[in-house]
């Protein structure tokens, strides 16, 4: 079946309080794909940022960001007033987020709400069935708190090995603390079923995303290390990236610790099933990022200063996807991030996985003019993408990218001036014969490198981009639903 949806990250939605969250811009964006004849919206990671504001850096694989929580349903509860709620600054740019700002008040505001919380029957629920990950979670949150948010490496030796006395009298001592962090992964996992409900009541299904790996800096290491490749001091031996390409003379320095994949093997890779299993949940479909990386990965010698040295190494291959097989069933809805370099053993590993690998047509305009990225090459059973949240968008594109490139472009998508290279070449995006097409919300409304989200390996800058409420509007809705069911992709009862 043919579908075509939105990439659009929840942070980028317009809202009074400084960054996108769950509230009414949110079921209005549901309402505006609707409209537009979508079938999905695909997001970013939903996890708490952590240092650079990067979703695919967070403080836990499972936890949710606060920010996205929506001040204005918890006035509506009774949680907040509107007076408390406007007497926070949270940055007075409405096209760009200050996380700085997010950072100072944010959380000073939930505490507010939390003060007049009153636990019932669905928290405790809530509590049980996600202790498997909320009670290390709010104690690695609630440490940090205690440490002045400095890294877990940082803290005293007994708390970095964990030990079991001083915690438990820490856990005693600090139950407002930690109750505290309950309530707000209770609030932004009701905040966000909500949402998701009515977004799957409107025909909308959502496609979340899981970064491959996780931040050092974070209460999955710090509760595991020994799911990871760490030393006797518990720091890493190799940390992730990329290798030298013609993109970066020194590579890409990530700096995630690696997983300890023989230990993981050995029962049947349960810290990947339990976290897959979560995301099944909180999402319809899940893309998951740096796919190659499970066929072999490469590894950067800790302290680098670049991603020169590096070594590529085995992952766990189909031993982990056939796991996931005999626990989630053989239909799983994943889609693998195949991007980058691609050796005939990573395509053998997609080709028996049955995902579906990922297009992105501002990849393909080489001058080979035999690009796997360009539309006449694809097979059905991709996801069809001009650019990703690493690329500029269409328009900023076309002004950085080489003259030749440019010039291949426009006559292979028979670029017409009065449409616009934007919707030419999503135009082509839409016509291919991939099963799939994800447009990016950027590009739609014709923007460029101003509403870029991020450049890989760059601090700053980056996660900021927030749309104009009134970019989101019937008319728009119209020309998108007019070309998505022009190219067969609209919902079957909607066409």
């Amino acid at each position: 079946m043919r579908t075509c949806g939105i990439l659009m990250p929840v942070f980028s939605l317009p809202s009074k309080g400084g960054i996108g969250t769950f509230g009414k811009e949110a079921y209005r964006f549901v309402d505006f794909l609707k409209a537009s004849k979508q079938s999905w919206w695909q997001i970013l990671p939903l996890n708490p940022t952590n240092y650079g504001d990067s979703p695919y850096q967070s403080f836990s694989a499972y936890a949710g960001n606060p920010y996205f929580i929506d001040p204005e349903l918890l006035i509506k509860e009774g949680l907040l007033t509107e007076e408390e709620f406007l007497s926070y600054d949270f940055g007075s740019d409405a096209s760009a987020i200050d996380y700085g700002k997010l950072y100072e008040n944010r959380l000073k505001m939930l505490r507010t709400a939390f003060s007049r919380f009153e636990p019932d029957e669905e928290y405790k629920c809530f509590c049980d069935e996600n202790a498997f990950w909320l009670e290390e979670y709010c104690l690695f949150m609630c440490l940090k708190n205690m440490h002045e948010d400095r890294a877990w490496e940082e803290w005293e030796s007994k708390l970095r090995f964990r030990d079991t006395k001083l915690i438990a009298e820490i856990q005693e001592s600090e139950t407002e603390n930690l109750d505290f962090y309950r309530f707000v992964q209770y609030k932004f996992c009701e905040q966000w079923s909500a949402l998701k409900k009515y977004a799957n009541e409107q025909g909308i299904g959502i496609i979340g995303d899981i970064p491959i790996y996780v931040a050092y800096d974070s209460a999955d290491v710090w509760s595991e290390p020994d799911q990871f490749l760490l030393d006797k001091d518990l720091k890493p031996v190799d940390v992730a990236g990329c290798p030298p390409d013609a993109f970066s003379e020194d590579g890409q320095l990530w700096g995630n610790p690696l997983y300890n994949w023989p230990l993981m093997k050995k029962d049947g890779y349960n810290w990947w099933k339990k976290r897959l299993g979560y995301a099944l949940k909180l999402y319809d479909m899940v893309r998951i990022d740096h796919f190659r990386g499970f066929e072999s990965f490469y590894a950067i010698p800790y302290g680098e200063k670049t991603a020169r040295k590096g070594k590529w190494m085995k992952g766990p291959n189909m031993t982990l996807f056939n796991e996931f097989k005999k626990e989630f069933g053989d239909d799983l809805p994943i889609i693998a991030e195949d991007l980058g370099f691609l050796t005939p053993e990573v395509q053998t590993m997609l080709k028996k996985s049955g995902y579906p690998g990922m297009k992105v047509i501002q990849f393909a305009f080489d001058e080979s003019c035999d690009s796997v990225y360009l539309p006449h090459n694809y097979v059905k059973n991709c996801v069809v993408y001009t650019g990703t949240h690493d690329n500029d968008t269409i328009l900023g594109w076309t002004e950085s990218a080489a003259s030749e490139e440019i010039e291949i472009a426009e006559k292979y998508l028979h670029v017409d001036k009065n449409e616009g290279f934007n919707w030419a070449m999503m135009r082509s995006a839409l016509g291919s014969v991939g099963d799939m097409c994800i447009l990016t919300m950027q590009d739609v409304i014709g923007l460029g490198s101003e509403a870029r989200i991020n450049i890989p390996s760059t601090v700053g800058g980056n996660w900021q981009w927030r749309i104009d409420g009134g970019c989101i509007n019937d008319w728009l809705a119209n020309i998108i639903a007019e070309n998505t069911k022009l190219y067969g992709r609209a919902p079957k009862e909607e066409e």
